[in-house]
């Protein structure tokens, strides 16, 4: 970055000691959120004294939470949690039960999204040509294209160009040279950006462009606020001329709608270039810095006009905010002659929404299992399943298809390993090959399948991705780049070691105990 530059030395990072964190903006913003939860809990407590009075209505009370549990509509998994949480805590459980239900927080995000969602639906029209010849080439194929089209007005293109990148290193690289192509706008929506080399270059593109007339747009998590980025970021760039925003930024008031991040990585270049896959804007992303061993990760490249629908994702999630959304200009952009000609295989890029009842990502990696003849070959970074997809993964394996996943060698957090290695012996009982990737960190999701169909995106195999955060991907059929994505699988298989039952028996006590215990608030995590 050109710290001689007055507008970016304006984002150069600062240093971050123990001062920043206690009097920060997120410093503040915590304090009074735990404020808050020890006013809870005091309340609580200030009235305990008269439990011991009402034991036989807690007891009623309880078996009411029980019965209205069983018969509700929440995940089985989440169930057993609750179930154990209200039967420890009947009262303070059954109000933690309450609150989460509640939507304290996020009912506004829910009905504008919703209201955004219905609005935009006939934005991108499905051309009938293309929905008539996957219908007759593959009518499984057509099934899941309807239902991931009923569920987010989400078509499926034919004649788009995908090029597959097997590490972060290949996505910049190409990011780079798409962005200074950049003559209309630039659209990027991401989990993390953190300060760095990788970000450095991007920005000075971004300036740049700014300088020359395009324009550009950047949505990044809230949570980068604790880490990545001080709050004031946005209005750094907007100095530059880039307009920015943060998604659920940090507030001092407790509210359900922290439970939902948005997870995506989007970049959208002109309506006609998108990019998504797991990698971050940050140098452990590429490479540049190592934090977890080797950064293992994938991403897609998707030209032509398959390119729209990332362009209504992010613009449905940019006006949540906003009063007078924007779509039509920057969807009814025209094709350059050169892109988007390719002649073989479909995709379907899509979203996932937390705020409804539609599973859409855990759905479509199901409906993977569920088809695949030969096999279905999985890398995520976090394996923490939920009763439906445990059982998908098995009963794929028991029908002799041949599945493979593989994890990390090196995590980055504990506790998710934990978690993931009390899946491994009933996996493995059923027939499921799990593989560990000894360089380092797995983080790329994907899943590829029979040579013919593959999802490279930002959902992880855990209840974070499959529940708990928008999210996005691309879905595959017969595109050229399907074979590239299998070598990738082969090639990164041949770093991992297997899994074995006596590795697991062999596993430390320590890590077998806190799996054993965080299993049980799995859905809550």
């Amino acid at each position: 970055m050109d710290t001689n530059d007055n507008g970016l030395s304006l984002l150069k990072k600062g240093q971050k000691g123990f001062f920043y964190a206690v009097f920060s903006r997120v410093g503040i913003m915590m304090v009074l959120l735990v404020l808050q939860a020890l006013f809870l809990f005091m309340a609580f407590f200030r009235f305990a004294q008269f439990l011991p009075h009402v034991l036989g209505s807690t007891a009623v009370f309880t078996v009411f939470m029980v019965l209205y549990l069983i018969n509700s509509r929440i995940d089985p998994t989440a169930k057993i949690t609750w179930l154990i949480v209200i039967m420890l805590l009947p009262v303070f459980g059954a109000l933690l039960f309450w609150y989460t239900q509640s939507e304290v927080g996020h009912r506004s995000l829910r009905k504008r999204l919703e209201t955004l969602i219905d609005e935009t639906k006939g934005k991108l029209v499905q051309d009938p040509e293309v929905w008539e010849e996957l219908a007759q080439e593959s009518p499984g194929e057509a099934s899941l294209a309807r239902y991931i089209r009923r569920r987010g007005s989400y078509p499926v293109f034919s004649h788009a160009e995908v090029t597959y990148f097997p590490l972060g290193e290949d996505k910049f690289e190409e990011m780079l040279k798409q962005l200074k192509a950049a003559r209309k706008y630039i659209f990027m929506e991401y989990f993390i950006i953190g300060e760095g080399l990788m970000w450095g270059k991007i920005l000075e593109i971004l300036a740049q462009k700014v300088k020359e007339g395009v324009e550009v747009r950047v949505m990044y998590d809230g949570t980068c606020e604790f880490s990545t980025l001080p709050y004031n970021y946005p209005e750094k760039l907007k100095k530059l001329g880039i307009a920015c925003k943060m998604f659920a930024p940090v507030s001092p008031f407790l509210s359900t709608h922290y439970n939902y991040r948005d997870h995506r990585k989007i970049l959208v270049i002109d309506g006609h270039t998108a990019f998504t896959g797991g990698v971050n804007l940050a140098d452990e992303y590429i490479n540049h810095i190592e934090r977890f061993g080797h950064w293992k990760d994938t991403a897609v490249m998707i030209r032509g006009e398959a390119a729209r629908s990332f362009t209504l994702m992010f613009l449905q999630m940019w006006n949540i905010t906003e009063r007078a959304p924007e779509f039509d200009s920057y969807l009814q952009v025209d094709m350059p002659a050169e892109i988007g000609r390719a002649d073989n295989g479909y995709v379907i890029p899509f979203g996932d929404c937390p705020l409804d009842e539609d599973r859409l990502g855990e759905r479509v990696y199901m409906d993977i299992l569920n088809r695949a003849g030969r096999y279905v070959h999985i890398m995520s970074p976090y394996l923490i399943l939920d009763g439906e997809m445990e059982t998908a993964l098995k009963f794929a394996a028991e029908k002799g298809v041949d599945v493979k996943l593989i994890l990390p060698g090196i995590p980055d957090k504990p506790m998710p390993y934990a978690l993931a290695k009390t899946h491994y012996r009933a996996l493995m009982d059923s027939g499921v090959e799990i593989y560990e990737y000894t360089p380092g960190f797995v983080h790329a999701k994907v899943f590829v399948s029979d040579d013919i169909r593959a999802v490279v995106g930002t959902i992880n195999l855990d209840y974070r991705s499959l529940y708990h955060h928008f999210e996005c991907a691309s879905y595959l059929y017969r595109t050229g780049c399907i074979g590239q994505i299998e070598e990738d699988f082969q090639n990164t298989l041949a770093k991992c070691r297997r899994v074995t039952p006596e590795m697991v028996k062999k596993e430390k006590w320590t890590v077998k105990l806190q799996g054993f215990l965080m299993k049980t608030i799995a859905p809550l995590l």
